[in-house]
């Protein structure tokens, strides 16, 4: 019988606060991927949609949605880091966009480990507060943002 290796991201505990997590592949955020995630949002603010109102701003053209920026960011975490070994997202905190994003820009992302502890009232599981960088091609932080998710604890077979 061959071995079979299935993807999947780390549980409770093998999430090392002592390790940066670089998370591949990055991804380039076009013209259209903004347009559809402000649409989608309810999102019409100019700065997102008009090119010509846009053009006009300091940053001469239309920036990409911050709350896109956010959700990639969280995203190109998720193969790596908690792919089917998440329960739920607790919440976010000290979300922070330096720069703006662009479209055209290419985002990479990396994620550290700030805190974990077991849960207090759920034995198979784990709190684990995440700090998620975005940075683009230029390696300019573009979204920095604190979560903290409930994570799987690894199952009792799997125990060392």
């Amino acid at each position: 019988m061959k071995l079979c290796i299935h993807q999947r991201g780390l549980y409770f505990e093998e999430l090392d606060p002592e390790v940066i997590y670089r998370h591949s592949p990055g991804r380039t955020v076009e013209a259209a991927d903004n347009t559809l995630f402000s649409t989608l949002t309810m999102n019409p603010q100019s700065l997102h949609l008009d090119a010509a109102a846009s053009a006009r701003t300091e940053f001469g053209e239309r920036l990409v949605n911050s709350m896109f920026t956010l959700s990639t960011l969280i995203g190109l975490s998720v193969a790596q880091l908690t792919q089917e070994t998440t329960v739920a997202n607790l919440g976010f905190g000290q979300i922070a966009f330096p720069s703006p994003v662009l479209a055209g820009d290419t985002l990479y992302a990396e994620t550290t480990v700030l805190s974990k502890r077991e849960s207090k009232s759920r034995p198979e599981v784990g709190i684990v507060e995440f700090l998620h960088v975005a940075r683009n091609q230029r390696d300019e932080v573009v979204a920095e943002a604190r979560r903290t998710a409930m994570m799987r604890r690894l199952p009792a077979e799997d125990q060392p």
